[in-house]
């Protein structure tokens, strides 16, 4: 089978260019890269037939930084505002992921295949365990650390993972689930404590060997799942692929981030989101630039604020709501160390508010587009002309348009659907499936597009303006969110008959979750005050914490069309002020 071969990967490949990896890659433009891509659309160049992102990207960069060849920069740099540090060369992120491979493979007895849950916040071992699974060839399936013992139970049950691994602190919520997951084999907990039926994953970790041999596998081997929100129903597994999410920096070059080898980016996102995983594992280790973690407990803005003054991060990467919350701050009266670039995702980002940050800081801050799907799909390209209010252009790799109802491409400046070209061939940087529901799978497509549930415009010169979701999906401070999952919480409560969760305009959240409540007739005289209250507490502890509706207003009735269906729309309009 003939190898895809660019300049880009030549770098992987060989230790012959020492200059060329010391001063970061090429710059391609994006004419480029698209015809590049062209090519291999077309069937004149194939990608690599195997390809594994560990012994391909990361152990390439062991072996060029060994030589002397990369800056004296770490791999991974992570930091908890207590006094506790670490930091890992490529070679030590080798040696270290290598004994964490061993543990999944001979303690825990996982093979290629074989699906592992982890559930961590941002401590280093996360990364590690990433990059173990890479070696092993195991998917992982990364949750945020907010998930409750429901959340835990579903993503068990329909994922059929053998393993879990956590901390003591959801460790509990785990052996509430655990007897009713057939699958669940084996629980790793990183603590330095103990806890019947677990195992020490530190301890476990420390003692083994660094002699594992990354396994062989494919490019269109799974390589991760991730559980999104969706409008009706439970959360889809999403599958991603060796290729889809580890080979398709390879050819995508700097479009979104703008990293070398001497760079540093620090993302915010956490450990659960698609994009922690796209800006904090594998497009920075593609360049060989460091990773920066802090490990956040909370969002803080002075602690992020002094973060950026003491240490050389140049990349910085969040939500709209961090950018809102910093933006509250007297911004003059911090120097940032090296920042230079910005980037914000996960929903749009207020006008003013970059206004507020480039007068205050004197940079800008890129916005980018994306799905749990796809990654990015639109970005803001350093150099490029920044229009307030888009999200820029077409990711490399992506041929993305405004559609009709019936898939046809609509003109510049007209209002339709957000879709990226699927057909004939499937893009690389594409989920694979989602796991288990191929009705869901194919549901995703129109014609030669799959539609992202979102509505926005192009201009004439290429640039995308978000309009709004096409479905009922909520993104509070980057949070997906479904309705059905609240609403179901919602409905256990006995105070409850009916009710329906649409988004609701927040000055920091961008949006937030609103309930509207139709009470059963023996609440109907309760303190509506306490109640809400009581509501809220009900969905914090049924589901994950930040799906919890902090608005609630009761209700009569419901607005449902003739069929029965609540018009969840008109609920939403009535919010945003468009009725």
């Amino acid at each position: 089978m003939k190898l895809f071969k660019l300049q880009r990967l030549k770098f992987l490949w060989t230790l012959k260019s020492p200059n060329r990896i010391f001063h970061g890659h090429p710059r391609l433009l994006a004419s480029d890269i698209h015809s590049q891509y062209e090519s291999i659309r077309q069937g004149k160049q194939e990608l690599p037939k195997y390809f594994n992102y560990a012994s391909d990207v990361l152990d390439k960069w062991s072996e060029i930084e060994k030589a002397g060849k990369k800056p004296p920069n770490p791999a991974f740099w992570w930091i908890n505002g207590k006094g506790e540090e670490v930091k890992w060369s490529f070679e030590e992120l080798g040696f270290l992921s290598r004994k964490v491979a061993n543990v999944l493979t001979k303690e825990c007895g996982l093979q290629k295949g074989d699906r592992l849950i982890v559930i961590l916040p941002r401590i280093p071992e996360w990364w590690l365990v990433n990059v173990a699974c890479m070696r092993a060839g195991i998917v992982l399936i990364p949750g945020v650390s907010q998930l409750s013992a429901k959340d835990i139970l579903y993503r068990l049950q329909a994922s059929k993972a053998t393993c879990i691994i956590t901390t003591d602190k959801l460790a509990p919520a785990v052996d509430l689930v655990a007897s009713e997951c057939q699958f669940l084999k084996t629980k790793l907990m990183v603590s330095k404590g103990i806890r019947e039926g677990w195992l020490n994953f530190t301890e476990l970790y420390k003692n083994q060997a660094a002699d594992h041999s990354c396994v062989k596998t494919r490019i269109q081997d799974p390589m991760i799942i991730f559980f999104t929100s969706g409008t009706t129903g439970s959360p889809k597994m999403t599958q991603h692929s060796q290729g889809s999410l580890g080979f398709r920096p390879l050819l995508s070059e700097r479009y979104w981030l703008d990293l070398t080898p001497s760079g540093m980016i620090w993302n915010t996102a956490d450990t659960g989101w698609i994009l922690t995983s796209i800006a904090s594992v594998y497009d920075p280790w593609v360049f060989g630039s460091c990773i920066f973690i802090h490990n956040l407990p909370q969002t803080d803005s002075a602690v992020i604020l002094n973060t950026l003054c003491r240490f050389p991060i140049d990349t910085l990467v969040g939500a709209p709501t961090l950018f809102r919350m910093l933006v509250q701050n007297d911004l003059c009266s911090y120097k940032f160390m090296n920042l230079k670039y910005c980037v914000s995702g996960g929903e749009p980002l207020n006008p003013e508010v970059m206004e507020q940050w480039k007068r205050q800081t004197g940079l800008d801050i890129h916005e980018v587009y994306g799905q749990t799907e796809m990654g990015i799909i639109c970005s803001v390209f350093k150099g490029m002309k920044i229009k307030p209010g888009s999200m820029g252009k077409a990711a490399p790799l992506y041929d993305v348009q405004i559609i009709d109802k019936n898939a046809n491409i609509l003109p510049p400046g007209q209002q339709g659907e957000i879709a990226v070209r699927s057909k004939p061939i499937r893009p690389l940087g594409f989920f694979s499936e989602y796991v288990g529901n191929p009705k869901k799978t194919a549901e995703s497509e129109r014609g030669n597009f799959y539609v992202t549930g979102d509505r926005g415009t192009m201009d004439e010169d290429g640039y995308f303006q978000f309009i709004g979701r096409d479905d009922d999906i909520i993104i509070s401070s980057g949070y997906r969110i479904g309705p059905f999952e609240v609403e179901s919480a919602l409905i256990e409560h006995p105070a409850v008959v009916e009710t329906a969760v649409v988004s609701s305009p927040d000055p920091l959240r961008g949006e937030v979750v609103k309930a509207f409540v139709v009470l059963s007739p023996a609440f109907l005289s309760s303190d509506l005050k306490s109640l809400t209250c009581d509501l809220q507490d009900h969905v914090k502890k049924t589901t994950a914490p930040y799906k919890y509706p902090r608005k609630v207003e009761f209700v009569q009735e419901l607005p449902k069309t003739v069929t029965g269906k609540i018009k969840r729309n008109e609920l939403r309009d009535k919010e945003w002020g468009r009725m």
